[in-house]
């Protein structure tokens, strides 16, 4: 069955603003942060996994292909002019636009907030996290690319090598800040037993798992 050509010029704009979008999610992830804060109510983790999604959207079509569900190519022999104007378009509104101009000032507008939050006797934690996710969303893309597997299960492999890096470099680093803080907390003789704890469970979260696997299998 031949698809109409606007269907298929469609498809293959879909292919070609696939990473692209992936940018612009993790912008949203970003802002996501920002509101739900270290609470983790889910709009972070669903804009990440769309973002996984969209950089592995050819690998993640090519698992249905495999079951024999039959798929339009993904590339066409020559692209209509429409299609290659609006791919141009939102590429260059990205990383002129987007990156360029608007995430940093969003990104400065958190440490602004961080700020007002600090001198209001709030936690700027979360400001400045998320500051920093917004400054690295480049970064992060290219990251997240380079763990693209090329197999049909590229989308979980993704995520599984974006545990990995979250239990290998993040969470480490996030019990060296947590045991800074406890000392800090320490000479101004508030609680540190919170900060130490959070610290312990940072380095132990890679074992708890494989615990929990062990104990499941």
């Amino acid at each position: 069955m031949t698809l109409p050509q606007i269907i298929s010029e469609l498809l293959q704009l879909l292919f070609a603003l696939a990473i692209p979008s992936a940018i612009c999610t993790l912008v949203l992830a970003g802002l996501a942060l920002r509101q739900e804060g270290l609470s983790f109510q889910g709009r972070f983790q669903k804009w990440i996994l769309w973002s996984v999604i969209l950089l592995t959207l050819p690998q993640f079509l090519s698992w249905f292909a495999a079951q024999g569900i039959v798929l339009p190519p993904q590339s066409a022999a020559t692209s209509s002019s429409w299609v290659v104007s609006m791919e141009t378009t939102f590429k260059t509104f990205v990383s002129d636009v987007l990156l360029t101009r608007l995430v940093p000032v969003i990104a400065a507008f958190f440490i602004l907030k961080a700020a007002v939050d600090g001198a209001q006797g709030h936690s700027p934690l979360s400001s400045i996290i998320a500051a920093i996710f917004m400054l690295s969303v480049s970064s992060t893309s290219q990251l997240m690319q380079s763990w693209n597997s090329g197999s049909e299960f590229a989308t979980t492999d993704m995520l599984v090598s974006a545990w990995n890096f979250l239990a290998g470099n993040i969470l480490p680093e996030a019990a060296g800040l947590a045991v800074v803080g406890a000392i800090l907390n320490y000479v101004r003789h508030k609680p540190v037993a919170p900060l130490v704890g959070s610290a312990l469970a940072f380095l132990s979260v890679s074992a708890i798992w494989k615990l929990v696997q062990t104990m499941v299998a």
